[in-house]
């Protein structure tokens, strides 16, 4: 029988051991990770795309799409801290198996809403389905990598997010500009159900390829398994001198609300990179489909760099707040010019640029603070209740959006509202949250 036995990592002889080991868990496990997290943002952000055309056939308002936008997270709220909780339970596996294959269901059969209110339930019903995705898969990194490599892993895993904008965007364009009527099959209809299906066959592809814990890794020799639990136990000890006895201690916290309160933020920094940006440059005089999605995969290009470098920074400093902080100034900056250059494109892409790179950096640092902040004890819940709050950003901005347009004919006052709303998360980490309170070292 084999017995776990783990010399300290502490001499240089010994880090070479661990890197080949994170570099074989992290070549096995974040590509496929990475597939998974492009179709999830295709299927939540195609909304921005089909908008150009279903919401004339639909008969949706600006402000009917953005409480459409907004319900989304309706659902995503009710059911992800359930969702990470029976993760811890049943395994990633069989997490990813259900909500994959149900979002892309969901996703594939909004092509067939003909009403504002079957909108609105598609739209709930999409983030039910999809919830637990994302903070499944950061609670699922804990597994596997000790706090001071998981901001580089989690950059590297949401760069998905840009490589999702930076596909999506010409293909919705291409499929509505193609296949619009196409076997008498509107072009937004296309979109749903070709940009759905593939989660599906992804959703049963992870029941089989992926590996629920490290003790289970049949791809990892007992000597490899023994160096990564080695470095997994030292780093629950770590935290464990901060260990909050349940979740309802951490609640009584401050620190807690601050860090709700800047995930609050996230969203809001997000909503018009990808819901509202073909809109803007659609707007701005572009009308050829193809052309606003090659335009919108810019800012993503832009947002991927971004977002590494900021996190490798992050990582080598061991220092999040402030990174998080600047990242939340560059969003509203962003944001808050795009009203003066509503007709040029050219300007109208940058700042869209400026926007999606501010709002990656909040979002892969912010998720490298929780993790570091919160006991193993209580990481599942935390990690989840700590998104689902954090998901009203999700509700409200894209409802204040869409009735700023509505009833003021301008969507102005809706975007000085997001750039409001990033600063104010940004100060929430870097005066609400102590340097001392994140443990990395």
């Amino acid at each position: 029988m084999h017995t776990a036995h783990t010399a300290p990592l502490d001499s240089v002889s010994d880090r070479p051991r661990a890197e080949a080991v994170y570099r074989k868990v992290t070549i096995r496990l974040l590509p496929f990770l990475f597939i998974c997290y492009v179709f999830a943002y295709m299927d939540r952000a195609n909304i921005g795309f089909a908008h150009l055309q279903f919401s004339r056939d639909v008969g949706l308002s600006d402000a009917a799409f953005g409480l459409g936008v907004g319900l989304f997270y309706v659902g995503y709220m009710l059911f992800e801290v359930p969702s990470n909780l029976w993760l811890e339970r049943v395994g990633v596996r069989k997490t990813l198996l259900r909500i994959m294959v149900l979002w892309g269901l969901v996703s594939a059969a909004t092509a067939f809403v003909q009403t504002p209110t079957q909108f609105y339930i598609a739209r709930i019903l999409l983030g039910a389905a999809e919830a637990g995705f994302f903070p499944g898969v950061i609670l699922y990194f804990t597994y596997w990598f000790p706090a001071a490599r998981r901001a580089r892993v989690t950059a590297i895993f949401m760069t998905a997010i840009c490589v999702s904008g930076i596909i999506s965007g010409p293909v919705s364009g291409m499929i509505l500009n193609t296949l619009s009527d196409f076997m008498n099959v509107k072009g937004w209809q296309w979109l749903f159900v070709l940009e759905g299906l593939p989660s599906v066959i992804a959703g049963l592809f992870a029941y089989m390829y992926l590996t629920d814990r490290p003790e289970q890794a049949s791809w990892l020799s007992s000597h490899e398994k023994d160096v990564l639990l080695g470095e997994l136990r030292r780093d629950a000890q770590t935290k464990a001198a901060r260990a909050h006895a349940s979740i309802w201690v951490a609640l009584k916290e401050p620190k807690f609300y601050f860090l709700t309160f800047a995930y609050f933020s996230v969203p809001w920094a997000s909503i018009v990179v990808h819901i509202w940006a073909p809109s803007v440059i659609q707007k701005s005089g572009v009308t050829n489909y193809w052309h606003i999605g090659l335009l919108s995969a810019i800012p993503y290009i832009v947002g991927a760099a971004a977002m590494y470098l900021l996190g490798r920074n992050s990582d080598r400093m061991l220092e999040r707040r402030w990174h998080f902080m600047a990242s939340s100034v560059m969003a509203a900056l962003g944001v808050v010019l795009l009203p003066a250059f509503a007709s040029h494109p050219g300007a109208l892409v940058a700042l869209l640029s400026l926007a999606t790179a501010g709002y990656l950096g909040m979002l892969s640092l912010f998720w490298t603070i929780p993790p570091a902040y919160l006991s193993s004890t209580v990481a599942a819940s935390g990690i989840g209740l700590i998104s689902s709050l954090g998901q009203f950003g999700g509700i409200s901005a894209p409802t204040v959006i869409g009735f700023a347009s509505t009833h003021f004919g301008s969507s102005a006052l809706g975007l000085y509202a997001v750039a409001i709303v990033s600063i104010l998360g940004g100060l929430a980490i870097v005066l609400g949250i102590p340097a001392r309170a994140i443990s990395e070292k």
